[in-house]
């Protein structure tokens, strides 16, 4: 397992769309265990593969709950509903915060490491998270989507609520 290097805006390729994932094998299951090893690293909550330098639909996510960590390849959001406000932050983007408004309810499909398909639920900070990795993949980044930007005192604030 090995940390990679986080492309940092304006690389092209965080800007792509990505390729569908159709080979499941040892190579994919390194790269799942790096792009973990990454995201812990840079203390973060998800990382795309774009955000490595790979274009293929694959995206982790780690929010440190009872989900523990979830591997989507070749996601796809099924459902949506409600609505959350909310700041977020990018690997890609260091130092910059702002407000985001997303649904608040997600149902996802995707693949796991072996090819198997599943199906999940989530909401609130979870599907923030899911929501904002998927986005990476169709070349979509969160400053297209921050309705004002956050510096650091009202960020601050924001965590101690």
């Amino acid at each position: 397992m090995a940390v990679r290097k986080i492309v940092m805006h304006p690389a092209d390729i965080l800007e792509q769309e990505c390729e569908q994932v159709t080979v499941f094998d040892r190579k994919l299951g390194k790269l799942l265990d790096d792009m973990y090893d990454t995201m812990i690293k840079f203390d973060g909550v998800g990382l795309a593969a774009p955000q490595i330098g790979i274009n293929k639909q694959i995206a982790i996510v780690d929010i440190d709950d009872e989900h523990g960590t979830i591997e989507l390849i070749n996601p796809e959001i099924m459902k949506a509903s409600g609505e959350q406000t909310g700041p977020e932050g990018c690997l890609s983007f260091p130092g910059l915060f702002g407000e985001v408004t997303r649904p608040y309810k997600v149902k996802v499909k995707a693949l796991n490491r072996k090819g198997k398909a599943f199906q999940l639920e989530a909401d609130d900070f979870l599907a923030r998270a899911i929501q904002h990795e998927i986005d990476h993949l169709h070349g979509i980044l969160f400053t297209s989507k921050v309705s004002r930007y956050l510096n650091e005192k009202e960020l601050e604030e924001l965590n101690e609520e």
